[in-house]
């Protein structure tokens, strides 16, 4: 076998091992294909699921410093809602707010503090909409929360409507 055909060799197998390597991170870090069986959770969680599955979030947002004009308008629809991780959760979502209108999954960190759920995210890169750091908890019928985004940011708050039944 010629020298060349050894290094071909070699680098073909180091890319399919990075490949493979990237595949797998990505996966773990967007939790595909590891969702956790629902009935295995307590009673708090799977109740979020319910009421997230097949809801939208409707509400508003604000851009600090600028108070003087009114909160704009946000909707985020929600196909499903799945824990994916320890305290990883994946919203498979349609996301609408200024002149953002887009569909994909985003895993974000939630934890809860008794029955509250809260999304805890710093410096979480989405795909095609840049890098955000935010908090928003859920409670009954209603969100809230503070976001940022490079240079601006503000508060987020709204109701929960169930969309599909």
């Amino acid at each position: 076998m010629s020298t060349t055909r050894k290094a071909a060799g070699v680098v073909g197998g180091l890319l399919v091992l990075l490949v493979v390597f990237a595949g797998g991170y990505l996966a773990g870090r967007t939790g595909a294909g590891s969702v956790v069986d629902p009935a295995s959770l307590p009673d708090a969680e799977r109740r979020f699921i319910e009421r997230m599955s097949g809801a939208s979030l409707v509400g508003r947002f604000t851009i600090a410093g600028r108070e003087d004009r009114p909160a704009r308008p946000e909707r985020y629809d929600l196909s499903s809602v799945e824990k994916v991780g320890e305290d990883l959760w994946r919203f498979n979502a349609r996301l609408r707010y200024g002149d953002v209108d887009t569909a994909l999954p985003i895993v974000v960190p939630m934890r809860f503090a008794g029955d509250t759920p809260m999304i805890s995210i710093t410096d979480l890169t989405i795909p095609t909409l840049g890098t955000f750091t935010a908090r928003v908890f859920f409670e009954g019928d209603r969100y809230s929360g503070t976001w940022q985004h490079g240079e601006y940011g503000g508060h987020m708050f709204g109701r929960i409507e169930k969309t599909n039944e």
